[in-house]
C-alpha cells in the first residue's frame, strides 16, 4: 500500500479509529484540562493528522525511504546555424580585439534565431557552451544587444572545459570578456551565463552543479565587471570560494576584462592576471577594505535589516546576515512552524536558500509537507499533487532548502562543517539548528552550563560572520510556571543554558500561544542594534490551520490568506529572487 508514492511501512501507528474524521491529539489532550476534545483532523488519504490547539502536524504512519526527485534539462536542438562567420562578424569581433582564431578556438557560429525583444527571427551571434564537449547551452545575441539563452537548457560557466585540468582559473562576467583572455593567451577562463545585478541576492545556481571544477583550484582569478553589480558578484563569489584561494583582479580606469585589451593591449590584460593581489586577510580589515560600505554608509545612512514580508513584524525586528537569532518558547507554541515561516520569507523576499539540522521535524518529508502547504496555500488532496501548481511548490523547496540528515546523531561540529560545504556548493544563507539541546557540542560535554553554552554560541556566532548567514537557533526555556493555571510567559534568561544566552546572542524572539484566545504572540526579547526592531515589543497571529501560516490581525479577526505564493499573480512579497526566465536582458 503507498500513499503520495511513498509505500507504507507501519500503518495507524497511533491505533486510531480509521473511520473517523476527528480525534484526541498524542501530543497536547493528555495535559489539557479537555482531554477528551477531539482536536486532531485526521486525513486519512494523505496519511495526516492536523491538531487545531497545539498546531502539530502528525503523520498517522511510516514510510520506506523517500524517492529522489529528477529534474532534466534541454538539451539544445539548433538549427538555421551557420559555421561560417560572416565578413560583419568578424570586423566587429576585430573591433573588439579578437581575432579569427580565437573566434575558432571559442566556437563561435552565427545563426537565425527569435528573438522576444525584437517579436522576430533575426540574424545572431552564437556563443555556445559546452560541458565535457558536448553542447549544453547557447547564448543568442543580436544586432541591437538583446540577449537569450537556450529555454529550458542548463545552465553553466561558458568555457567550462578549460579549466577542467588546470589548478587555477579566470572568472569574468561575459563571454566577450572571457574571449579576451584567451586572446591574451590565458585560456584557463570561465565567464558566468547571465551577468550580476547592483542590487539584491547574486543567483549562482548553476555554481551547484559544476562546484567540482573549482574544488581542487589553488588560485581563483575574479575578475569581473568594474560596477557596481561586479563588486556585488565578486563579494557572493569570495563567499562561495572563501577567501583563501580567491585573487583579485585590478582593471584600473576600464570597466571589463574587454575594455582593458582594447585599451592596453595583450600583454597588459595577462599582467592583470598576474600582478593580481590575495583576498583581504580573513577577520583583518582595513579601512581599505571598507571602502563601499563606508560609502553607502556616507550615502544613504544606516542600512536596513532583512525581514521576512509580515508587516506587523517586520515593523518590530529585522537582521543583518553575520548574526544569530535566538527563538524560544514553550513546547507546541509553534517555534518551528514560526522558523518556517522565517526562512520562507526570507526565500520570497530575497531568494535565500536555508539548510535545517532538525531533529524536531522528523521525518523530512513530513517537514517539506509543511514547507510546501506554506507556498501552496492549502492541504492539498491527492489528486492535487500531480497538478502543476503543486509540483512547482515541491520543486522550488527542492531548489532552495536543505535537510542535514545524521542517521548516527547529530552534533554541532558536524552541523558546522555540513553548512559551510552547503554555503560552497549550494548557495545558502540561513541555517537552522532546532532544537539548540539535541545538536550537541561533543567536545565541550564536561564544561560547566555556562562555559558550554558560551562554547556553543561562539561556534555558531563564528560560522555567521565567516560565511556571511543569518543562523536560527531553537532553545526551549526551563520548565513551565504556572500563575493560576496561566503558563507565565518565559523571558530570555529562561532559556536552558542560563543566562550567556541573553548576553552573548544578538538577537531573540518568543513565540507564544494563547489558548484561550486562539492567537500567537511573537515577541522580541532581544535586538542587536536599535534600527533592527524594538526590544519586549510584539505582535499577534492567528495560525492557519489549512496551510500552517501565521495569519495578520485586523481589528481583532484573522486575514486568512490561502493563496498560491509560487504563482506570481498572488504573491505578497516583493520578489527579487531569481526565476529561469527564457530570456534575460544583460548588458556587456
Amino acid at each position: 500500500m503507498e500513499i503520495n508514492g511513498y509505500n507504507i511501512k507501519d500503518y495507524n501507528i497511533y491505533k486510531l479509529d480509521t473511520r473517523a474524521k476527528k480525534s484526541t491529539c498524542p501530543v497536547c489532550s493528555e495535559g489539557r484540562k479537555k482531554k477528551s476534545q477531539k482536536c486532531l483532523m485526521l486525513d486519512w488519504e494523505r496519511g495526516l493528522g492536523t491538531c487545531q490547539h497545539c498546531g502539530e502536524v502528525l503523520q498517522l504512519h511510516t514510510y520506506e525511504k523517500e524517492k529522489s526527485i529528477d529534474y532534466t534539462y534541454t538539451k539544445p536542438n539548433v538549427k538555421k546555424i551557420e559555421n561560417s562567420l560572416h565578413i560583419k562578424i568578424i570586423d566587429w569581433f576585430k573591433s573588439r580585439g579578437i581575432t579569427d582564431a580565437t573566434l575558432s578556438k571559442m566556437n563561435i557560429t552565427q545563426g537565425v534565431e527569435f528573438m522576444p525583444q525584437v517579436g522576430k527571427e533575426v540574424n545572431v551571434i552564437m556563443f555556445n557552451y559546452f560541458v565535457n564537449g558536448i553542447l549544453t547551452n547557447v547564448k543568442y545575441r543580436d544586432a541591437q544587444k538583446n540577449f537569450k539563452l537556450y529555454k529550458g537548457a542548463q545552465k553553466t560557466f561558458y568555457n567550462i572545459d578549460s579549466i577542467k585540468d588546470s589548478e587555477k582559473c579566470v572568472i569574468v562576467e561575459g563571454e566577450i570578456d572571457a574571449m579576451s583572455f584567451v586572446e591574451a593567451g590565458i585560456d584557463y577562463v570561465v565567464s558566468v551565463p547571465n551577468g550580476f545585478t547592483a542590487k539584491g541576492q547574486i543567483n549562482l545556481d548553476y555554481l551547484t552543479d559544476f562546484y567540482p571544477y573549482f574544488e581542487d583550484k589553488t588560485q581563483i582569478y575574479i575578475c569581473v565587471d568594474n560596477d557596481e553589480a561586479g563588486e556585488n558578484g565578486k563579494k557572493e563569489l569570495i563567499r562561495r570560494f572563501g577567501s583563501d584561494k580567491v585573487f583579485l583582479c585590478d582593471l584600473k580606469d576600464c570597466k571589463d576584462a574587454n575594455e582593458y585589451l582594447i585599451k592596453h593591449g595583450k600583454e597588459a590584460l595577462k599582467r592583470v592576471v598576474l600582478d593580481a593581489i590575495p583576498c583581504p586577510i580573513e577577520n583583518v580589515l582595513r579601512v581599505s577594505d571598507m571602502a563601499s560600505d563606508l560609502d553607502e554608509f556616507y550615502k544613504n545612512g544606516v542600512k536596513n535589516g532583512y525581514k521576512i514580508g509580515l508587516s506587523s513584524f517586520d515593523g518590530v525586528f529585522s537582521t543583518y546576515t553575520k548574526q544569530f537569532i535566538v527563538v524560544t518558547g514553550f513546547p507546541s507554541s509553534g517555534k518551528s512552524d514560526f522558523v518556517d515561516q522565517m526562512t520562507i520569507g526570507y526565500n520570497m523576499m530575497y531568494g535565500w536558500k536555508t539548510a535545517y539540522a532538525s531533529t524536531e521535524n522528523y521525518p523530512q518529508y513530513l517537514h517539506v509537507d509543511k514547507l510546501v502547504r506554506k507556498l501552496y496555500g492549502s492541504t492539498p488532496k491527492y489528486e492535487d499533487t500531480k497538478q502543476k501548481d503543486w509540483k512547482e511548490c515541491v520543486e522550488h523547496i527542492n531548489k532552495n532548502f536543505f535537510f542535514i540528515d545524521y542517521e548516527d546523531g547529530f552534533d554541532l561540529d558536524r552541523v558546522l562543517k555540513k553548512g559551510e560545504e552547503l554555503v560552497k556548493r549550494m548557495g545558502i544563507r540561513c541555517l537552522v539548528i532546532d532544537p539548540y539541546n539535541k545538536i550537541r557540542d561533543k567536545n565541550n560535554l564536561n564544561a560547566s552550563i555556562t562555559d558550554y553554552t558560551n562554547a556553543y554560541l561562539n561556534k555558531v556566532d563564528t560560522f555567521c560572520k565567516k560565511h556571511d548567514v543569518v543562523c536560527i537557533l531553537v532553545a526551549h526555556p526551563t520548565k513551565p510556571q504556572n500563575d493560576k493555571g496561566k503558563l507565565i510567559e518565559p523571558t530570555f534568561y529562561d532559556v536552558k543554558g542560563g543566562g550567556e544566552f541573553y548576553d552573548m546572542s544578538p538577537h531573540g524572539i518568543l513565540v507564544h500561544r494563547d489558548y484561550d484566545n486562539a492567537t500567537v504572540k511573537i515577541k522580541v526579547l532581544k535586538v542587536k542594534f536599535a534600527n533592527l526592531g524594538e526590544n519586549q515589543a510584539h505582535v499577534d497571529y492567528c495560525w492557519n490551520v489549512n496551510n500552517g501560516r501565521y495569519s495578520e490581525l485586523k481589528d481583532g479577526n484573522p486575514i486568512w490568506d490561502n493563496t498560491n505564493w509560487i504563482s506570481t499573480k498572488n504573491n505578497p512579497y516583493e520578489i527579487t529572487k531569481s526565476l529561469d526566465l527564457e530570456f534575460e536582458q544583460i548588458n556587456i
